[in-house]
């Protein structure tokens, strides 16, 4: 199983994030959740998760401003981020551009796969 690994569930939809922590939770993984991007960075400083999901479009700060607060911060470099978009093609283009933030561990489109999603998870965080 999961060994108890701690997942921050970032996302702004309420319906999301409880389909997200259900689902991992149901997989054996714990949870912690946060609703928007600021919000989803303290808790990472804060509850050191294993992982983190990160949607990409969320109101008061963006999924990728996060991602690069996430990667520019000392105590959360190291956690791997899937970043989970309705748009994975134009984010990952703009991403590959960007100088200042690097590639997220993964991407997931929406609407979610289950099955990829865990797949994805299992192999981030073995």
């Amino acid at each position: 199983m999961a060994d108890s690994k701690k997942i921050l569930v970032v996302d702004d939809e309420e319906d999301m994030v409880v389909w997200l922590t259900t689902l991992l939770e149901d997989n054996g993984y714990t949870t912690i959740s946060a609703y928007n991007g600021a919000e989803g960075f303290k808790k990472a400083k804060s509850e050191k998760p294993d992982l983190i999901t990160l949607d990409v479009s969320m109101d008061q700060e963006s999924g990728v401003k996060t991602l690069r607060h996430l990667q520019e911060d000392p105590d959360t470099v190291n956690i791997p981020i899937i970043m989970v978009t309705g748009v994975s093609v134009d984010i990952k283009h703009f991403i590959e551009r960007n100088k200042k933030i690097q590639m997220p561990s993964g991407f997931i489109e929406k609407p979610i796969d289950k099955d990829e999603l865990l797949k994805t998870v299992g192999r981030l965080i073995r």
